[in-house]
């Protein structure tokens, strides 16, 4: 009996002995990080980051078990991306994924050692995000979108539904990387058609308000340049749009959706 007892004892302290070997392994394995950036706000939903979700987990990536995902948002304001990136840099994510094509210039700038997905860039081999489509090298991918290349057909279905236009108006903020090239192309598109055109720049959420009022008496229609202030306001740029009876082109399914 004593010797049934003693093995038993013998095998309950090999056991003990083991357990903290077995949760150092556990803490050790590694659960990936990804930091996600997003040019909005939380409050406004986004088909994009909840299709990202989606897929993760049909993929078996299910955050909080074996992925972390680390959300930031720039709620419209490129000066938030410097600090967003810096913080990926001191959380050493293994993976940054974006939506906007500032967003990515900043990020591998600042973090160029991490790898890096874009989900969509309006010209990522101009901007130097990728050296070709083909090739695109280093540790960036994503999809381009091909903004300019589409923007003289977006101007030429604009004029098809409003056949006396005559005065456009683009609504851009110039500080987005990507918005002045596809700027220059609607300008090149509007004055292969004849059309007068003027530019109206907004630089925060507060000249949305009065650059409406300007547009109601010098354009008979209105081309939306898509950038990260531009989807933080997109429900009171479709607001105002609709007051003023002002026939918009957009890019982008929720600037539409909201108008």
């Amino acid at each position: 009996m004593l010797g049934i007892r003693r093995r038993k004892f013998i095998s309950f302290l090999g056991g003990a002995a083991a357990w903290p070997v077995v949760a150092w392994a556990q803490q050790a394995r590694h659960v990936p990080i990804i930091g996600y950036v997003a040019p909005t706000n939380p409050l406004i939903p986004s088909r994009g980051t909840g299709a990202f979700l989606q897929r993760l987990r049909e993929l078996g990536w299910i955050e909080g078990q074996t992925i972390t995902i680390e959300s930031r948002w720039a709620a419209g304001r490129p000066e938030r991306l410097d600090e967003i990136a810096a913080e990926f840099v001191r959380l050493k994510v293994d993976l940054i994924v974006t939506s906007s094509t500032n967003d990515s210039i900043v990020m591998k700038q600042v973090a160029p050692q991490i790898p890096m997905v874009f989900a969509v860039s309006g010209d990522p081999v101009g901007f130097g995000l990728v050296a070709s489509l083909a090739r695109p090298g280093g540790n960036v991918t994503g999809l381009s979108i091909q903004t300019t290349d589409s923007a003289g057909k977006r101007l030429q279905l604009l004029r098809e539904i409003v056949p006396g236009l005559h005065r456009l108006s683009i609504l851009a903020n110039p500080s987005s990387a990507n918005v002045m090239l596809e700027v220059t192309e609607v300008q090149a598109a509007a004055r292969t058609f004849g059309l007068d055109i003027a530019t109206s720049e907004i630089h925060r959420t507060a000249d949305v308000d009065s650059t409406f009022e300007l547009l109601k008496s010098r354009a008979d229609a209105l081309y939306v340049v898509s950038d990260p202030l531009v989807n933080a306001n997109r429900i009171l740029i479709g607001t105002l749009a609709l007051r003023a009876r002002m026939p918009t082109m957009c890019m982008f399914r929720e600037l539409v959706e909201a108008g």
